[in-house]
């Protein structure tokens, strides 16, 4: 048995339940789904292949946690940066804010990995449904703010903070990226009749 490293054993075994997550999410985002395997999990965490089936019994039991576990951190710190946002248009960019500063940490790459890694049939649906419920506050303000078409209108403007979790991997400050995208977010919200006409003079 392992050198038990914390006060009790339910607190080590939790550690090592925490490192061996740690470690398949490592080799999911840098070697790919079929990578994830008991042994190299085991062996990228330090523990035996043995001590992995006491957590895990298969790669399927593995990739299905790191499902869970791709959304449930960022889900947590989304709606810690919710809480305090008081109108739809606060929580909409409380959203895309916390979302570009989770991107700029890589927290989305573990999901987007999964998406692409040709997961069975229940795991890409539970995928799915976890994405819905994390994008679900958005789309809600979005639809509160009495926008047109406000489901197509939350696609257009996710599009948005697709392109800047891009450009911010691709090198663009964080800050510059944040602030540009929730201009164009405001001016995507803003009801048209406070916007001001420009003059037509050349009829």
């Amino acid at each position: 048995m392992p050198k038990i490293t914390a006060s009790t054993v339910a607190e080590h075994r939790a550690q090592q339940r925490e490192a061996l997550i740690e470690a398949a999410i490592d080799i999911l985002v840098n070697k790919g789904a079929a990578a994830v395997t008991p042994a190299a999990v085991g062996a990228r965490a330090g523990l035996a292949r043995s001590s992995v089936y006491q957590y895990f019994d298969s790669s399927a039991t593995l990739l299905s946690t790191i499902t869970e576990e791709a959304f449930r951190r960022s889900n947590e710190a989304l709606a810690h940066a919710l809480a305090t946002a008081n109108s739809p248009l606060e929580r909409i960019e409380a959203f895309f804010r916390e979302s570009l500063r989770l991107g700029a940490e890589g927290a989305h790459r573990p999901a987007a990995a999964l998406m692409n890694a040709g997961l069975p049939p229940v795991c890409q649906q539970r995928l799915m449904e976890l994405h819905l419920e994390q994008v679900e506050p958005f789309r809600a303000a979005v639809r509160q703010l009495g926008a047109p078409e406000p489901a197509l209108t939350a696609d257009l403007i996710a599009g948005m903070l697709h392109t800047a979790l891009a450009a911010v991997e691709h090198g663009t400050p964080l800050d510059t990226a944040t602030e540009r995208t929730l201009a164009l977010v405001r001016r995507c919200l803003t009801p048209t009749a406070d916007v001001v006409p420009s003059s037509d003079t050349g009829r």
